[in-house]
């Protein structure tokens, strides 16, 4: 067997920085390591998919997350794998416990993806290598796995079989509660016409500093924000909806820029538990702001189910300390000054028209040409890398 410190010791001595991901039985010693041990980050995720994106959100940062799931998470894992880290070329280390291991009893419900776990790995694109079952190969193995995301410029998985870590005692500190958080209103909803997208990114742009990380939602957002303005600043998510925040969130735990997600109605509804994530999280320099046109605008303008939803009453329960809703241009203007002085995280509400400009374009960069750019730019390096090219 391997202990957990002997497994967290190694992981550190490659980098990592942190340990995100959702409970599965085989990794309770290791859990239990991560979050009774306060020299260890652990940050507990809703979704397995979510904590892929927050550990892309850290590479962004330059900052190293490892990824715990069971294997069943690797179906919450593949629209992050396959349409964020796969395209923008990004690696992330994985632990994946192999649930229903063919020749190992289970219980019936991991019989048909233990049967697949590996063979979907290599179909997911991730690389994969068996974790030891003593310490004497570890090092190696976790090299390995290194070297392939050092090569692939792609997530490697570290499959964990049923007793390979030994027991480990839950020290686990509770948090404190979050003190209320009042909701301020910014505008006259009765006076003036919500703002069109396109004027709600434009009221951003002039209001968000140069110094600030801004992550946009896939679809029309993040075509219309390039659209406006290319810089090095931002990050476009071209797929992988619903998963901006997550993002945000991994970039603003390892990362001293403010950091400004702009994420659509239909997109936060569809990762409604990142806000749980991110509100647990202060202090933390976030401010997520939510364009709420109640429709799927990519798509042809289906409704979505926001209506029925009070997004700022959300973010207040989740515990953003700070939540702002506004109805008009000058009350966004205002919400968004609000939000970069106070503490953070911060949540940012706009009532939105329908519609985008037409025709509209697509970033014409490489997505893995962006993700690099908006790195070197986090880093405060002096100017972005250069798109590669061939």
């Amino acid at each position: 067997m391997i202990t957990a410190g002997a497994l967290v010791d190694e992981l550190a001595a490659r980098s990592v920085a942190e340990v995100t991901g959702v409970p599965c039985s085989f990794l309770t010693p290791l859990i239990n390591k991560v979050a009774s041990d306060p020299s260890v980050r652990y940050l507990p995720a809703t979704q397995e998919g979510e904590a892929v994106a927050i550990a892309t959100g850290a590479w962004l940062a330059g900052a190293t997350t490892c990824v715990i799931a069971q294997n069943s998470g690797l179906g919450n894992m593949v629209n992050p794998l396959t349409s964020l880290n796969h395209p923008c070329r990004i690696p992330v280390p994985l632990i994946v416990t192999w649930r229903g291991e063919p020749g190992r009893p289970d219980e019936p419900q991991h019989e048909l993806l233990g049967a697949i776990t590996t063979d979907l790995l290599t179909t997911l694109g991730v690389s994969h290598s068996l974790i030891p079952p003593g310490p004497e190969d570890l090092g190696a193995v976790l090299d390995q796995g290194w070297d392939a995301m050092r090569g692939r410029e792609l997530p490697h998985a570290f499959v964990m079989r049923k007793g390979t870590i030994a027991a480990e005692t839950l020290s686990e500190p509770w948090p404190q509660p979050s003190p209320e958080t009042k909701v301020v209103r910014f505008g006259d909803a009765g006076r003036r016409r919500p703002p069109r997208r396109i004027e709600a990114l434009e009221c951003l742009l002039r209001t968000v500093d140069d110094r600030s990380a801004v992550i946009s939602t896939a679809g029309k957002c993040s075509r219309e924000l390039f659209t406006l303005a290319d810089r090095p600043q931002h990050f476009y998510l071209v797929g992988a909806m619903g998963s901006a925040s997550a993002v945000g969130l991994g970039v603003a735990r390892h990362s001293a820029r403010r950091v400004v997600v702009v994420d659509g109605d239909g997109a936060a509804l569809m990762r409604l538990g990142t806000l749980a994530a991110i509100g647990a999280e202060p202090p933390l320099a976030l401010t997520h702001v939510l364009l709420d046109n109640q429709v799927h605008d990519s798509t042809g303008g289906q409704r979505s189910l926001s209506a029925g939803t009070d997004f700022p009453a959300v973010a207040a329960a989740c515990g953003y300390p700070s939540v702002f809703d506004c109805t008009d241009l000058a009350g966004l203007r205002e919400a968004l000054q609000e939000a970069a002085a106070a503490p953070g995280p911060c949540f940012v509400h706009a009532r939105i028209q329908p519609g985008s400009l037409e025709p509209l374009g697509r970033p014409t960069l490489h997505p893995s040409d962006v993700a690099r750019r908006f790195r070197s730019f986090v880093a405060g390096g002096d100017r972005a890398e250069a798109p590669r090219t061939g």
